[in-house]
């Protein structure tokens, strides 16, 4: 963020800051009018093109954008820069002599004034915008963009604010999945009729359920109580069902596992599963050798896009053997009886189970 900040700042200084800076030529009148007027265009215009060029990355990462920022900078910065860092310098200058005391007060000053700021714009109306995640496809084509429109110095520039637009509307086009499921097999999030999704949860990761929120731009808490909305509940486990009204489970115990195998179109469970089980199946192993996954419907089956993609290998993961394209989807068993006993056998029990 700070290179992409950095880089518009250059190409506005190319493009026509220096203009800002030119004396004027004219009366005394005319230059006591420009006193002070030159100094807040540049900060609107270097706050604008600082927060437009770290915006892709803002969207990416935090899946927000703050359009007011720049009333942020106006507010805060003059005081930054005549009030706080001074007295956060001559405080340092003066602490060994023990007569700091006094720049931490105004330094003080300055930072309440910096919150109150910050504190007023975020209350504005539409003060935070909410961008559903996108892949990096757009942030490498929005990225090119900033690139061509900073380093060129020929009209040929203005193609990369084609390729900025091209990279904003692929990003928003981008389909969310339509499941999501915790690398622990402990909270899972489902999208159901009304396009919000809907948590099944067995644990109380609150940090988990905030960033699948924000990464699907819906406002809602974490604690909100709508986020269960339509889930059912008890001490084997929970089910909801998806947009087309297929049923999503989450086991916790292992003789739960044949009635959710008998009624759900995909069952998640952290114990281990048996092959006898005619629902599509996201358990113990699959979670450990892919992680977290985000499942997005592709006609009966599903699509998989996993925290560990097939054939990542690190020193503290391992890649596992006998990884095939199978991990890349799930689909129904349809020749799989829908009747059979779906507990794991002993040998596959440990401990725990």
């Amino acid at each position: 963020m700070s290179f992409a900040a950095t880089l518009g700042l250059v190409a506005l200084v190319q493009i026509g800051m220096p203009n800002l800076f030119a004396s004027p030529d004219h009366s005394a009148t005319a230059r006591i009018a420009l006193w002070g007027g030159r100094e807040i265009s540049m900060l609107f215009l270097a706050s604008l093109i600082a927060g437009l060029a770290t915006t892709p990355y803002a969207a990416f990462h935090f899946h927000r954008v703050t359009p007011f920022g720049v009333l942020a900078n106006l507010g805060a910065m003059p005081v930054v820069s005549a009030l706080v860092m001074p007295a956060g310098l001559f405080g340092l200058l003066l602490a060994p002599f023990g007569l700091d005391g006094v720049c931490w007060w105004a330094m003080g000053i300055g930072i309440d004034w910096m919150v109150a700021v910050s504190r007023w714009v975020a209350a504005l109306p539409g003060a935070v915008g909410r961008i559903p995640a996108f892949g990096i496809g757009p942030l490498i084509a929005a990225s090119l963009g900033i690139i061509l429109m900073g380093l060129l110095r020929t009209p040929l520039r203005w193609s990369g604010a084609l390729l900025v637009l091209a990279a904003v509307l692929w990003g928003l086009s981008v389909r969310q999945p339509d499941i999501l499921i915790a690398g622990d097999g402990q909270s899972v999030a489902v999208r159901g009729r009304d396009g919000h999704l809907h948590m099944i949860r067995a644990s109380k990761d609150g940090f988990l359920l905030k960033e699948w929120l924000a990464a699907d731009a819906d406002p809602r808490d974490a604690g909100s109580a709508a986020l269960v909305n339509g889930v059912s509940c008890d001490e084997s486990g929970c089910v909801t069902p998806l947009a087309d009204g297929r049923l999503v489970a989450l086991t916790l115990r292992i003789d739960a596992l044949a009635d959710d195998c008998s009624r759900a179109a995909l069952v998640v469970t952290a114990r281990p599963a048996s092959p006898d089980c005619a629902a599509m199946m996201v358990d113990r192993q699959r979670l450990a050798r892919q992680g977290t996954l985000a499942l997005t419907q592709r006609g009966d089956g599903f699509a998989v896009q996993a925290v560990k993609a097939r054939g990542t290998n690190r020193p503290w993961s391992p890649a596992a053997a006998g990884d095939g394209d199978s991990e890349l989807s799930l689909m129904p068993r349809s020749a799989a009886p829908r009747s059979g006993d779906a507990t794991p056998s002993e040998a596959d029990l440990q401990a725990e189970d």
